[in-house]
């Protein structure tokens, strides 16, 4: 495609407008992907189906107004609840190659929404037709969690696919001069982004930068700092005439801006930030999922938790649980239970290793190769399993699936004021801190802008999303030691 240039030219046409008309297409990878999650939908319906069908078998049949024709076993009125719940998945944007595509508690409400719908129709459609509740109720529920599990699923597998054929990714950076070198660094280090160029934030209006963006051959811009008032009417609209992706790395004023509804008061451009529907429904959610995931893993995973008990006999001396204090909701203390990774004496070691730590602030304290470390206890850490005894934690209420992680003393006394606002909500066993970097995480302001960002744009799908990539890191071991 060729990139427009910032000549007179540009100056004098609409700045929304662009050269030459062009569908937008998704690569191939996104074509498989969508048509994966497309896949994946189907048969998580016709499983929730036929699971309603076995159960309902033993009541009543479907009423013949509602059964016109069958098709590979399947009865008419599941092929026309499937259609829909496809259609309103695609307007949903649940096939698109954004974050959309991952949103799950979207797509559990659509297919509620459409089972519902279909109660209005049938009624509408003969008043006195009865369909077999043990039918609707058996399908309506074994697709939202079919579904949602199905997505959860390809989502895992899809990542773990990206991250190992993802090919580089030419960016621009734009940003203050005290953070361009700090943030060219990073995206070096921990993504599949290759800077190929760089200026100041102060020049980003400018035709020089504009053309040093279009012959660097970038993809994407990723700026920070930008002066706002002229950022919409230059380089946004500027660079999506290019068909350049613009990435902004926000304030914590600007991410609250997601939240708002865009208004006109008083002739004055506004965000109207509204409250929920059911104040405090999703929070009550996200503790029920708390409480009884950690309940159901602990179950299921009993025979591995023994198992790593016995082992850590074996390996070493000592007990099997390691217990420390940590700051929780609110600045509390707390009891955080893991299994023992290291000699018994660890704490009383690390006074003489404090001179190694690689931390660049010094707030937490982590070493490449620890000596405290028992023969074992390399391969709990490296798969995470030393953190399944804070389940135990999670049943009791002192922690979550998802959260800010829980800090020992020696690390929050280190702490600038505006890093204690992480304990305002319950600490977690993951969070995104974990999924983004998590040992090569170094300056722990990175950290903590992380979970920030965690507490502002809080919702179960972002929770969600966490545990499905903590699966992938655990699975295949990436950033722990």
């Amino acid at each position: 495609m060729d990139k427009p240039s910032p000549t007179s030219k540009r100056i004098a046409s609409d700045i929304r407008a662009t050269d030459q008309f062009h569908w937008f297409t998704h690569d191939q990878k996104q074509r498989y992907y969508s048509l994966c999650l497309l896949s994946s939908d189907v048969l998580a319906l016709a499983a929730a189906w036929k699971i309603a069908h076995f159960l309902n078998h033993f009541y009543s049949p479907i009423p013949p107004q509602l059964n016109w024709w069958e098709w590979w076993g399947m009865p008419s009125l599941f092929w026309l609840l499937v259609s829909v719940i496809l259609v309103f998945f695609a307007y949903g944007g649940l096939y698109s190659s954004s974050k959309k595509a991952q949103n799950y508690v979207r797509a559990a409400k659509l297919v509620s929404a459409v089972y519902l719908l279909s109660l209005v129709i049938a009624y509408f459609y003969d008043p006195k037709l009865d369909p077999p509740r043990s039918l609707f109720f058996t399908a309506w529920l074994s697709s939202v969690f079919i579904v949602v599990g199905f997505r959860l699923f390809i989502t895992l597998i899809v990542n773990q696919f990206e991250r190992r054929n993802q090919p580089e990714i030419p960016v621009f950076v734009i940003a203050p001069a005290s953070r361009l070198q700090k943030l060219a660094a990073i995206l070096e280090r921990r993504s599949a982004y290759k800077v190929v160029g760089a200026a100041l934030a102060c020049t980003a209006n400018t035709s020089a930068t504009l053309t040093a963006i279009y012959h660097s051959g970038a993809e994407e811009v990723l700026a920070e700092g930008i002066p706002e008032t002229a950022l919409a009417s230059t380089l946004f609209w500027n660079l999506r005439r290019a068909g350049i992706r613009l990435r902004l790395l926000p304030s914590s004023r600007e991410i609250l801006y997601r939240r708002g509804v865009p208004e006109i008061v008083a002739g004055i451009p506004s965000l109207r930030v509204e409250t929920p529907f059911v104040l405090g429904l999703d929070y009550r959610m996200k503790r029920i999922l708390d409480f009884f995931g950690a309940l159901f893993g602990l179950i299921i995973l009993s025979p591995l938790l023994l198992g790593v008990a016995i082992a850590i006999k074996l390996s070493d001396p000592g007990p099997v649980f390691f217990r420390q204090e940590r700051i929780g909701l609110q600045g509390k203390i707390f009891q955080m239970w893991k299994f023992r990774t290291m000699v018994v004496n660890a704490a009383q070691l690390q006074q003489q290793l404090e001179a190694e730590n690689i931390t660049q602030d010094g707030i937490m304290f982590k070493l490449k190769h620890d000596p405290r470390i028992i023969p074992i206890g390399h391969f709990l850490r490296r798969t995470s399993i030393d953190e399944l005894p804070q389940l135990f934690n999670v049943v009791i209420g002192q922690m979550s699936l998802v959260g800010p992680r829980p800090l020992p003393l020696r690390d929050v006394e280190r702490f600038e004021p505006w890093h204690h606002i992480r304990h305002q909500v319950l600490p977690g066993i993951t969070g995104l801190w974990q999924i983004s970097g998590r040992s090569d995480i170094e300056d722990f302001n990175d950290a903590a802008r992380l979970d920030l960002y965690y507490i502002d744009n809080w919702s179960l799908n972002l929770d969600l999303d966490i545990l499905v990539e903590t699966v992938r890191l655990v699975l295949f071991g990436k950033g722990a030691y």
